[in-house]
């Protein structure tokens, strides 16, 4: 790399909603932005979250002087107890709330006495190493505490810009700091890396403060318990509900671990308000009257183990849901869970609730700029060049759009579509794509992490598209004959004792197979196990497909004897 310029290249969330990473290079010393993850996709089968694909930074740890975070949402630091170590435990810088997220995780980890927690605040200014001076400033978000950076470099002013909005009224009392963004663009920033997942919205994101009228609505007019599910990490909407309660004279009761420990967290930092006697814990909800409770949750994603689904199945202990019960869906789906959402929904009207959810109802908004703030911040910043990322590559590319129909702010050469991976060198009048790290999907299936892999997924596909065949035989280990079996086994593939004809014509094909008339298992050579399995795999799938036109997994198993 040439020593005048700076490197940047994002390891996720380039290309993708989810798993936010980049990494900044100035000369020998590399800084990380963001550690977090992405929920699994619906075709991920039995994956528990993705992580970034750090194998471009396992050469450079020596190089890696911090990993700074924007705020406490899990695609921002959820990959930092998993990675940490790996990336050989850099000092870690965020805000307090941040910090206080994340160091839970690193908690629950047995990490935290590893490493080194550096709190800063919005306004602060501190150098890294030799080569980088941060300025974070302060960004309304759904959670408190979120920064967006100014990065100081030899080469120039990088702007990194991530779940932003301009909102003038939010839940705590904080607006986006435009008066430090303007200054930033006096400074003729070299390169903006921005959000751009709301391009497609025309207009601005509405306040959070719709949020508080909605929810104030709802609470003036329900006739018994107020059930409303959104994120964990969602502080300001928890705070709003909190707030509509004690306007209205009901308990609130925070169901779900994450809920918990999030909001005990905000409240011991001073970011969530209560008063005293305002939070009960679940099992004294029961010792008040429906219409003085009301329940924050988690499990507006549908997510089968929060506690909303539970509920939905009745299978919470301290809430049952009944008549005259109001739930409300303070979230959108993400992408992929819109069938879980749907059935959760579907279960809460079947025992009887009210369910007031999805855009129509005005009990959510996005956290993110829409089309008119981005343009907005282009023209207050006016960086040279601009990268857009936390978005799908349908986002990128109509960012790049717009941003190259303002006028003649900019050329083409002045946007840059990158996705997970694109290495870019930036100088002023210099910037472009220059080469290619390599990164794919990093897997966490349980508690372990990496050892799933696509093959593994794809295997996972297979059986549930068409499901397991397992035949076992036993042969003579000197002849090779079949002395054993064969037996068959099917689970998802036919229901076996509905399908004898099959599974019947199945063992006859084995049997032919194994005593061919070629000599070849009739005693007359030496026996191969690994040949018989091979034959047994070819035949047996060759004749399902004729029959059924399906593909299931055969797995033979052949024992000597």
């Amino acid at each position: 790399m040439a020593n005048n310029r700076l490197r940047v290249t994002p390891l996720g969330g380039a290309g993708e909603v989810g798993r936010n990473m980049w990494v900044i290079e100035y000369d020998e010393e590399i800084i990380l932005l963001d550690c977090g993850v992405m929920f699994p996709e619906a075709e991920m089968l039995g994956i528990d979250l993705v992580l970034p694909d750090i194998t471009y930074l396992r050469d450079q740890q020596h190089k890696i002087k911090a990993l700074l975070l924007t705020h406490g949402h899990e695609d921002h630091i959820g990959s930092t107890p998993h990675l940490i170590a790996d990336l050989g435990f850099p000092p870690i810088y965020g805000t307090p709330l941040t910090i206080g997220m994340v160091s839970n995780k690193l908690k629950e980890h047995r990490l935290l006495d590893k490493v080194t927690l550096n709190r800063f605040q919005a306004g602060d200014t501190f150098t890294i190493g030799e080569h980088f001076t941060i300025e974070p400033f302060h960004v309304a978000h759904s959670i408190p505490d979120t920064v967006g950076f100014g990065v100081t470099t030899p080469a120039g002013l990088a702007v990194y810009l991530t779940d932003w909005k301009f909102d003038h009224t939010p839940v705590d009392g904080r607006p986006t700091d435009i008066a430090k963004i303007t200054e930033l663009g006096h400074r003729n920033p070299l390169v903006l890396i921005t959000d751009c997942v709301r391009v497609e919205s025309r207009g601005y994101t509405p306040s959070e403060a719709t949020i508080g009228e909605a929810f104030d609505n709802i609470y003036a007019t329900a006739p018994g318990r107020i059930i409303i599910a959104t994120f964990a990490s969602n502080i300001s909407r928890v705070q709003q509900a909190i707030d509509s309660a004690e306007a209205y004279g009901r308990k609130v009761v925070l169901a779900g671990r994450s809920m918990e420990n999030n909001s005990r967290i905000a409240l011991d930092l001073g970011y969530l308000r209560a008063q005293p006697g305002t939070l009960v814990r679940p099992n004294e909800a029961g010792s008040y009257p429906d219409d003085q409770i009301a329940v924050v949750c988690t499990g507006s994603q549908g997510e089968p183990m929060a506690a909303l689904a539970r509920m939905a199945n009745k299978d919470y202990t301290h809430v049952k849901i009944k008549q005259g019960d109001t739930v409300v869906v303070s979230a959108t789906p993400i992408p992929g869970n819109e069938v879980s959402v749907s059935r959760v929904i579907n279960n809460l009207f079947r025992l009887g609730a009210e369910v007031i959810y999805g855009s129509h109802a005005g009990v959510h908004v996005s956290g993110h700029a829409a089309q008119e703030e981005l343009k907005m911040l282009l023209g207050m910043l006016r960086p040279e060049f601009v990268v857009p990322f936390h978005g799908d590559y349908r986002h990128l590319m109509l960012y790049r759009k717009m941003a190259l129909g303002m006028g003649t702010m900019y050329k083409d050469e002045q946007v840059l579509v990158a996705e997970n991976g694109s290495i870019m060198e930036f100088s002023r009048g210099f910037g472009k794509i220059v080469s290619k790290a390599p990164v794919g999907y990093v897997y966490v299936d349980g508690t372990t992490v990496g050892d799933v892999g696509n093959v593994v997924v794809r295997d996972r596909q297979m059986l549930a598209r068409d499901g397991i065949l397992m035949v076992v035989v036993g042969i003579d280990r000197a002849t090779g004959g079949l002395v054993v079996g064969p037996d068959v086994v099917s689970r998802g593939f036919v229901y076996m004792r509905q399908s004898d004809d099959l599974i019947d014509a199945t063992k006859e094909v084995v049997r032919n197979t194994l005593g061919g008339t070629n000599g070849q298992f009739n005693g007359d050579t030496e026996v191969d196990t690994n040949f018989v399995n091979r034959k047994i795999k070819d035949a047996v799938s060759e004749f399902l497909y004729a029959r059924t036109k399906r593909r299931p997994m055969i797995i033979p198993v052949v024992m000597e004897t």
